[in-house]
């Protein structure tokens, strides 16, 4: 699917009138401060169901209001198959498409007076994000993205679990589950006193759902691992010849896991929190042995991210899923050369891509080969004009 309309309503400084997109290539410039990335922030919404940019609600509603609203029409987009242009739901050039055009609907609001939010799908209302977020796979590529090599595992297992659950469908739930008996599990340890009964009743399901986010992080990874080590042969990087990427589960998986809780209970007493299972998994990334985050210079790490995004990419796109990609300031972040090579790859893709920048774009800069369908937009004050 892809992102062809979007409107919002309180949110930032944007205003409310409706913007139209390509599926396939869409360049936004503009000063700072004129509300570029505050467009890709309502994209994410929609694929994300927050902000990439903050922790709060709040920060995204307009001053003075009390709710924001978002809303996205998706097309087809582009099929991935057999590389063929979909025919699009509706005429880009259409003033007001009707909303049965439209492939699906996603709204989004925040209310952060109640602090409630509404999410509907066609019109419908639906409880859970991961009903909404799983029509529009949202990746994002901003000066933040590059602490995945070199931020906290945390980052890491963001990462990896984004692709997990667009690949795997009962993840999301079984995550939550997860995340919900590591909390009771928590609680217990925080009381200061061996409650060992209770405690063997939480390792039990704590171990029986770790093995089903660990299986299915396990799956995706594979897959993962397979297409990043086809793109390394196509890219021609000589020095990430020795790299090596490891799934670490978050234990020593070759014990079960409710035996290594057995082990390390003082510890974990000690410390008030659960120390081994699926929330300390992580992607071990090391090159001759030893960190990439201790070896390789920072360029040389933001080459590594963008592979690891193209390749996730690369994932979705075999199961004939359309990524849509935000690419925020990177001409700030990216040379001439590395700007090319991620707009390439995400051509070759056939992802939707919004790419903004200060400078007026020059298209022919980064598809040097094939030029894609592309739309340009001026973005001023809030507003967008298509050029």
């Amino acid at each position: 699917m892809a992102l062809v309309k979007l409107q919002t309503d309180n949110f930032r400084n944007l205003i409310s009138a409706p913007a139209f997109f390509s599926p396939s290539m869409n360049l936004l410039y503009g000063e700072n401060g004129s509300g570029k990335t505050s467009y890709l922030e309502a994209i994410g919404y929609l694929g994300l169901g927050r902000s990439f940019r903050v922790n709060r609600h709040q920060a995204v509603c307009r001053h003075g209001e009390d709710q924001f609203v978002v809303f996205g029409g998706l097309d087809p987009g582009v099929a991935v198959d057999r590389g063929e242009a979909s025919k699009p739901v509706f005429e880009l050039g259409a003033s007001s498409p009707e909303p049965q055009d439209f492939a699906h609907r996603l709204g989004i609001s925040r209310n952060i007076v109640s602090k409630e939010t509404s999410l509907k799908v066609d019109g419908q209302a639906v409880r859970s994000l991961s009903t909404l977020a799983k029509h529009l796979p949202v990746s994002v590529i901003d000066p933040g993205v590059f602490d995945i090599v070199a931020g906290s595992p945390g980052k890491r297992r963001q990462f990896l679990d984004w692709a997990v659950f667009h690949v795997e469908p009962s993840f999301a739930s079984a995550w939550q589950q997860c995340q919900r008996v590591t909390s009771q599990r928590n609680q217990t340890l925080r009381n200061g006193r061996l409650d060992d009964s209770l405690l063997k009743v939480w390792d039990s399901q704590y171990s029986a759902i770790a093995a089903a986010v660990t299986s299915a992080r396990k799956s995706t990874f594979g897959l993962f691992k397979d297409a990043f080590d086809v793109l390394l042969a196509e890219v021609e990087v000589p020095w990430l010849s020795g790299l090596k990427l490891e799934l670490y589960p978050g234990w020593d998986s070759a014990r079960p896991l409710e035996e290594v809780l057995r082990e390390h209970r003082d510890q974990e007493l000690k410390m008030g929190h659960t120390l081994y299972g699926p929330n300390r998994a992580d992607i071990r990334l090391k090159f001759q042995g030893r960190p990439v985050a201790e070896t390789f210079s920072r360029g040389q790490q933001k080459t590594l991210v963008i592979l690891m995004k193209i390749a996730q990419g690369v994932v979705l796109s075999r199961m004939g899923k359309q990524v849509t990609f935000l690419l925020d300031d990177i001409n700030a972040e990216l040379d001439g050369e590395h700007r090319a090579m991620l707009a390439e790859k995400l051509r070759e893709l056939k992802c939707q891509v919004f790419i903004t920048s200060i400078e007026q774009p020059q298209p022919e800069s980064l598809w040097r080969k094939t030029m894609p369908d592309f739309k340009v937009f001026h973005v001023e004050h809030g507003g967008l004009t298509e050029e």
